[in-house]
């Protein structure tokens, strides 16, 4: 038996065949101590009622976006902060297409929609429909959204065809759903840090020197980290990103404004390093807007290195120092260099030469080098950043757990 008490479980059911499973899954829950609320759909209404998932549930049932009872009682915001999962099971064919195009024309689209909470989705469909194109790229417009999948299996179905596109069996899913839960109640004791984004050197006060960055690669590594129950603060340069509420953001412009708020965050289980620290300074900064010359120079004096400090650190090191490398040539042998120089246990590493890649792009492809494994270099190909995060965090998971 599994202890999922004080777990609190949005469970959303939807139309099709495997529906009858749900009861099951509620069943299951119910008996391993879970909170459960469930949202039933019109369609899904046509298999199982709402009278029956009530009384497994012991819990209401909603599944009206409009009524009144229900927006008074708690609307859908609420609800979907409320949950520490959500379970869509069956997913179907018509549920997958409407949450890939961002639908919210009913309760159970609009609160995963609005949701910041780690979705899960079991798929259940013919055997043909899984396999159709359409289909297929949803799935990939979803796994970008970081929604996660839960089958489906291959077996018999009710038409009566033999295929993959049957509904996990509800035993799976409550190990599926255990498994993230106990994972992320644990590491929420867990202390994450990630820094992200350029910073700004100013010559005087309205010019500075600064390194191309966007932020994005290390703001999704934050998302990641923090959706999975990690206790996580991001130091980020300037940007125009936003992050989870959940997320402890400090905004910073300088260096040594970067490695201050480092520093006051120590000490931390795992770092990772992903913001454009400028490497320089201005030696002597000017108070006042410097008039045009017809020659003129400024004097540099190299900043902190805040990867080195944190990575040396003689009574504060974290468990894992991950550090970032944009490069644009010689991959491999600058990153080894870098892995061994600044002492860190992983460089992931970019070549960002490449067009389509790193800076304002959405899509990255990296390299992780790696200090103390058997595997020592590990490529990631051609991904959303988003994916390439969820990836990265994985391995932190697996190394730290």
């Amino acid at each position: 038996m599994k202890d999922l008490t004080t777990k609190k479980i949005l469970f959303v059911i939807c139309g099709g065949v495997s529906a009858y499973k749900s009861l099951e899954i509620i069943r299951l829950f119910k008996k391993n101590n879970a909170e459960i609320k469930t949202i039933i759909t019109k369609n899904a209404k046509e298999f199982v009622t709402p009278l029956s998932i009530a009384s497994l549930s012991k819990g209401k049932v909603y599944d009206d976006l409009f009524s009144l009872e229900n927006e008074t009682e708690m609307d859908h915001i609420a609800l979907s902060r409320w949950a520490d999962v959500i379970i869509v099971a069956p997913a179907t064919a018509n549920t997958i297409s409407k949450l890939s195009k961002g639908s919210s024309e009913d309760l159970a689209s609009t609160v995963i929609l609005a949701s910041n909470k780690q979705v899960f989705l079991a798929p259940a469909m013919n055997v043909r429909m899984w396999e159709h194109p359409s289909t297929k790229e949803n799935l990939k417009t979803l796994k970008s959204f970081r929604y996660k999948f839960i089958g489906p299996i291959t077996g018999d179905m009710a038409c009566g065809e033999y295929g993959e596109g049957k509904m996990s069996d509800p035993s799976d899913i409550l190990n599926e759903i255990s498994n993230f839960l106990s994972s992320k109640f644990k590491n929420k004791k867990i202390k994450a840090l990630v820094t992200a984004g350029p910073t700004k050197e100013y010559i005087d006060p309205v010019r500075f020197i600064t390194n191309k960055s966007s932020g994005k690669q290390g703001y999704e590594i934050a998302k990641s980290l923090s959706r999975r129950g990690f206790d996580t603060t991001l130091i980020s340069g300037p940007t125009n990103l936003q992050i989870d509420e959940n997320v402890n953001l400090i905004r910073v412009e300088t260096a040594e404004e970067m490695f201050k708020a480092t520093q006051n965050n120590l000490p931390i289980d795992i770092a990772v390093f992903s913001a454009a620290v400028a490497d320089y300074k201005i030696k002597k900064k000017n108070y006042n807007k410097l008039k045009k010359q017809e020659n003129f120079s400024i004097n540099l004096e190299q900043n902190i290195d805040i990867l080195n400090y944190v990575s040396n650190h003689n009574s504060m090191r974290p468990k894992l120092v991950i550090g970032f490398a944009a490069e644009t040539c010689d991959l491999d042998k600058n990153a080894i260099l870098k892995l061994k120089n600044k002492n860190c246990d992983w460089i992931v590493a970019n070549d960002v030469s490449k067009k389509n890649i790193g800076f304002e792009s959405d899509y990255n492809e990296v390299t992780i080098y790696y200090k103390n494994t058997s595997n020592k270099k590990e490529k990631l190909p051609l991904k959303k950043k988003s994916e390439i995060s969820e990836e990265i965090v994985d391995r932190i998971v697996n190394q730290i757990n």
